[in-house]
């Protein structure tokens, strides 16, 4: 296998006294169907412990960081921190795409499918320091890499901890004293892959178009571009 796990575990600043546990938490289940005589395993065991100890750490941070939040507050700036699209911007900023061991199916994936890939595997990766170092190493590891890098200052000024639905209504509310709606324009794709398209409208008026493979998600990226279209 070509990728030089020893050279990205520098690069992560974690010297990984099992190499191999890198390795693994890089390595995808669709190469392991691909590759039968492949004598590695895949990262989902290592996710699965690095989203608790991910959880942990972000929980732990974010209750002393903001003594007077409810819960309910907390909750929300924890997932704007550990969802998805967060996640998949920390694996671009520390190069996990470099090290990904795929198929050559998902090696082609893009968009929203390969955003999950990258935050599974930062979460596999903090498995794998976990076991290998323990939770004071994992621990900074998470403060260097995810809460310095997304700076949750940023996120609550912005109010990035809303979704784009909800970031979008209250904007429309407080500058035009509308709520937007949301119409499907187009569905596409047999019942198993559909695919919609959904416009969202301030009256009479589109504003952005989104496409999902679900109405929920062709919403939120209506959302999320009629943000960007007003400027807000």
């Amino acid at each position: 296998m070509k990728n030089d796990f020893k050279t990205f575990a520098q690069k992560l600043g974690v010297d990984f006294l099992d190499i191999s546990l890198l390795q693994t938490a890089c390595t995808h289940r669709s190469y392991l169907n691909e590759v039968k005589s492949a004598k590695v395993e895949h990262n989902e065991r290592l996710e699965f412990l690095g989203d608790a100890v991910l959880e942990l750490v972000v929980t732990d941070f974010l209750y002393k960081k903001y003594p007077r939040k409810n819960e309910g507050d907390l909750t929300a700036y924890r997932s704007a921190l550990v969802n998805t699209n967060s996640l998949s911007r920390v694996a671009d900023n520390i190069g996990i795409n470099e090290y990904l061991i795929l198929s050559k199916g998902e090696a082609k994936d893009t968009g929203r499918a390969r955003a999950i890939i990258l935050a599974d595997a930062v979460e596999a990766i903090i498995g794998a320091v976990y076991l290998d170092q323990g939770y004071e190493t994992a621990e900074a590891f998470i403060a260097r890499n995810i809460l310095e890098f997304l700076k949750i200052e940023d996120i609550i000024s912005n109010k990035l901890w809303l979704d784009a639905k909800s970031r979008f209504q209250e904007r429309a509310q407080e500058v035009t004293g509308q709520t937007p709606i949301y119409k499907t324009v187009k569905e596409t794709g047999p019942d198993h892959d559909k695919q919609f398209t959904v416009g969202v409208f301030i009256g009479d008026t589109q504003i952005a178009l989104g496409a999902g493979p679900s109405k929920n998600e062709a919403e939120q990226k209506a959302a999320e571009k009629a943000i960007e279209v007003r400027g807000w």
